[in-house]
């Protein structure tokens, strides 16, 4: 009768535990997202970039240009918009760097020559609004009441990119060369007329913020096997811009002292400028 009543015991006891046990081996199964589990990426350095001689350079010229990211070419910098896995879009990567301290950005007054260093929660805090509206209600008695409405930093309306480079011939190589000194993110903001003004955020220097760049996956739209990261993009300029200013006394932009097609033309010419330089060096 006692190996009954044993037996029994130990039987309930195995009902009792046996579905938490299987609930937590379900929960601790993980299933790979695909045909493996990708570490493309993995740790990857920068690619060395060669550093000239101030005695080399025969001739430069600095340069701003302006990715667009609603282009088709771009939209690897605007997508995707929600983090998921490791993609994530440019804004996403740059918040995320100044936030982990991995990344400084410089404030762009006065100047945008990289004088002013601000934090992470020196951003966030400028980029917060409170403001306070006054609404009616639209039943009896129509009185009035006060509301304090509280707008937070949007990355979604990051849809440009500023480029601060320069190009440079290099005697000791013999080459056209370009360098990208800093980037600029720019907030889109809607006006109550229904136009949308650019608003520059702040500067990063390219060159410290490359470590984050080359860990951050670019989405290859040719081959997802073979993964793209942002450094490689920017490197070898695998996107599409158009210059808005060139250093000049006056240090005006081309929309300063042009509009619509005249200023598209303006930039052209700059660009082919630039490249007419290289061709007229050599003698045939």
């Amino acid at each position: 009768m006692k190996k009954f009543f044993v037996i029994i015991g130990l039987f309930s006891m195995s009902l009792i535990f046996a579905p938490k046990i299987s609930a937590q081996t379900i929960l601790n199964q993980t299933y790979t997202d695909g045909l493996y589990e990708e570490n493309a990426t993995g740790i990857k350095t920068p690619v060395p970039i060669p550093s000239p001689r101030e005695a080399d350079v025969m001739w430069k010229k600095k340069v701003w240009r302006e990715i667009d990211f609603r282009q088709k070419i771009n939209q690897g910098f605007y997508y995707p918009t929600v983090s998921h896995q490791n993609w994530r879009n440019f804004i996403t990567i740059v918040i995320d760097g100044m936030k982990e301290g991995k990344i400084t950005a410089y404030d762009i007054e006065p100047t945008d020559e990289l004088l002013n260093p601000i934090s992470y929660n020196q951003f966030i805090t400028k980029q917060s609004d409170t403001m306070y509206r006054t609404f009616r209600r639209p039943y009896p008695p129509y009185d009035e009441y006060d509301t304090m409405i509280i707008s937070q930093f949007d990355p979604t309306q990051v849809m440009r990119c500023r480029i601060k480079e320069e190009w440079y011939f290099d005697r000791q190589r013999s080459q056209l060369m370009v360098r990208i000194i800093a980037l600029c993110p720019v907030k889109m903001i809607e006006l109550e007329s229904g136009e949308s003004v650019p608003q520059p955020l702040f500067w990063i220097p390219y060159d410290a913020a490359r470590e984050v760049f080359v860990q951050a996956p670019y989405y290859n739209r040719s081959n997802s096997a073979a993964r793209l990261n942002y450094d490689e993009v920017f490197i070898k300029r695998l996107f599409d811009s158009y210059i808005y200013k060139e250093e000049n006394v006056f240090d005006r932009s081309i929309r300063e002292y042009a509009q619509g097609v005249d200023a598209l033309l303006e930039s052209e010419r700059i660009k082919k400028s630039i490249i007419d330089f290289e061709q007229n060096i050599w003698e045939y």
